[in-house]
């Protein structure tokens, strides 16, 4: 039986059992690089089998710092490194380690601002070298990616960057117009009001952040896996894609 098969049918199983049972709370803590899925699809999963889910987006090393801290949680959408790390102490069921999906890395740009030229390597390190200000989330998987493209570009040194707490203070510097670039995951760039995707990264410096869900070790109950099982539904597939993700080859 093809895997897309069984997960389809282990999807109908869960929602089925959820159906049956009394409601359950379940506590998501996930990267703010997959939340415009998130928001979508867990309202599908609540009204299916009754269960409530709580979400907590934030980046996902702070997640990883809180959950090692003692956070309680049912859920962790994380990138798959720190999964692991959590893994290996503990703290992450390594039965339910799940890659939901990845997203590659955009230039965010003010709304109906000129969108810069990046269809090829040379192009895109003369845009970053224009730039005024590229702002970034400087503990985010994306801040950490860009900085070592610069470098693996040669630019570190020469572009003009506005490091950032957060992504909602990189949205706040492209939207003030304190910088006229940003970088981000697409799935984080296409939900901002005001904003818009500027253009992908050419694919020979492409780097992509991949989310994977795992459940808490000492989760009691379905409800956690059922919804870690639900993201994973190949049905969810178009939410996926719309949201500016996609599953892994």
């Amino acid at each position: 039986m093809k895997r897309s098969h069984i997960i389809a049918a282990f999807v109908v199983a869960a929602l089925l059992r959820g159906a049956g049972v009394s409601a359950e709370e379940i506590r998501v803590l996930s990267s703010v690089g997959i939340k415009a899925v998130v928001d979508e699809l867990a309202p599908q999963f609540e009204k299916a089998t009754k269960h409530k889910v709580t979400t907590v987006f934030g980046l996902a090393g702070a997640h990883k710092t809180k959950i090692e801290e003692g956070e309680p949680f049912d859920v962790a959408i994380l990138t798959p490194p720190l999964l692991d790390d959590l893994i290996a102490k503990g703290r992450i069921s390594a039965a339910s380690k799940s890659t939901i999906a990845r997203t590659g890395l955009g230039l965010m740009i003010k709304a109906d601002a000129r969108k810069p030229d990046i269809g090829n390597v040379d192009a895109f390190k003369r845009t970053l070298l224009a730039a005024k200000s590229i702002t970034f989330a400087s503990a985010g998987a994306s801040g950490v990616a860009f900085v070592a493209t610069a470098k693996q570009l040669g630019i570190a040194d020469a572009i003009k960057t506005k490091p950032a707490a957060s992504g909602e203070e990189v949205n706040a510097n492209i939207l003030s117009g304190s910088s006229d670039l940003a970088v981000l995951p697409i799935s984080e760039i296409l939900p901002v009001k005001g904003a818009e995707l500027g253009g992908v990264f050419p694919a020979d410096v492409q780097t992509y952040v991949i989310m994977a869900a795992g459940v808490n070790a000492k989760a009691s109950g379905n409800a956690a896996r059922d919804f870690v099982v639900f993201l994973m539904s190949p049905a969810n597939n178009a939410v996926i894609k719309t949201k500016g993700m996609e599953r892994l080859p």
